[in-house]
């Protein structure tokens, strides 16, 4: 109808408030983030400052130091954490309070010095821009680790892991193949020990029974899903979720690099558990060093969300008795 043509803009895609689409295009990001939910409290023994890594995109992180890290004697360093934190790949910030009170938690409580990088975000930009970033943030590493002051003093180049919780889980997943593969030089000083992925959110054309069975208004539901899928793909792909950005066992996908020790912790009653425990079957069926630790009960993101429940003391174990062991194997 002719009138259509003037009516105003409405949402057709909504990202929990954080992100809006409109009909014609245009995309509202909300100002300030999302607020914490409660009782979500950053650990105030640790310090922290943000640095640019990319001013040409306009990206940054933020580096965290443990109170361990300055009672540190002597030659004692700290192992290095390059942590990516979720949003579907279309939302959040190194800044949003849950993402920096879980990086808080994960530096005092390894400890370890923490980098959280943000990444391009879409629709505006669209994959594989985040999976490039977060390379550049390891080449960034890379170059500061001798030349920052609080790298330099306290961080391990040699005992370096990349980390990240859901969209960020793929993106540790995506660095594992592209660098574990690299020529040593690549990162040199840092070497790679280990990656964490936290509730991957890999993705499929073909539903899991964890997603059929996960019911609506769930922290992360199929609807929800959909949408992140929808936006965050390139242009044309459309809800292709077998996309291999998306799904790494794709006839496009490559996980041949793949060969770094990985830990994957499964969130029991997420709607990601059966394509998160298939992913570490199919890698073990690879021959890759890949292993997982499911939490019964808990739901997509519990890291982020309640950062000092009792699963996430377990979950913090686990991820360092991960990293003890694996930066304990004998030098290739």
């Amino acid at each position: 109808m002719a009138g259509d043509a003037h009516a105003p803009p409405h949402v057709v895609e909504d990202c929990r408030g954080a992100l809006r689409v409109l009909s014609d295009g245009t995309v509202v990001r909300s100002t300030p983030p999302i607020a914490a939910p409660e009782g979500v409290r950053a650990d105030p023994s640790v310090e922290w400052k943000d640095a640019v890594y990319d001013a040409a995109h306009g990206l940054g992180l933020r580096v965290y130091k443990p109170a361990a890290a300055a009672a540190a004697a002597g030659d004692t360093k700290l192992p290095v954490v390059v942590y990516f934190h979720g949003g579907g790949f279309c939302i959040g910030s190194y800044a949003w309070p849950i993402f920096h009170a879980a990086c808080t938690r994960l530096a005092a409580s390894l400890p370890a010095v923490v980098l959280s990088a943000d990444y391009r975000l879409a629709p505006e930009h669209r994959l594989p821009a985040a999976i490039d970033d977060a390379a550049a943030v390891l080449l960034w590493l890379r170059d500061r680790i001798t030349a920052d002051p609080w790298l330099a003093e306290h961080a391990d180049a040699a005992r370096a892991f990349v980390a990240g919780e859901s969209a960020g889980g793929v993106l540790a997943h995506h660095m594992n193949v592209r660098f574990s593969g690299a020529p040593p030089a690549t990162l040199h000083p840092v070497r790679l020990r280990g990656f964490v992925q936290l509730m991957p959110f890999f993705a499929g054309s073909e539903p899991t029974p964890s997603e059929l069975a996960c019911p609506d208004g769930a922290f992360l539901d199929r609807d929800m899903a959909g949408r992140y899928v929808r936006l965050s793909l390139p242009a044309g792909a459309g809800a292709a979720a077998d996309h291999p950005f998306l799904n790494p066992f794709s006839p496009d996908a490559d996980c041949a690099g793949g060969a770094g020790p990985t830990l994957v912790v499964v969130a029991g009653d997420d709607m990601l558990r059966d394509r998160n425990l298939e992913y570490v079957r199919r890698m073990k069926e690879m021959g890759k060093p890949v292993e997982a630790v499911e939490f019964e009960g808990q739901g997509h993101a519990f890291f982020s969300l309640r950062p000092w429940s009792e699963a996430v003391d377990e979950m913090v174990r686990a991820v360092k008795g991960f990293m003890d062991k694996v930066s304990a194997q004998a030098e290739p």
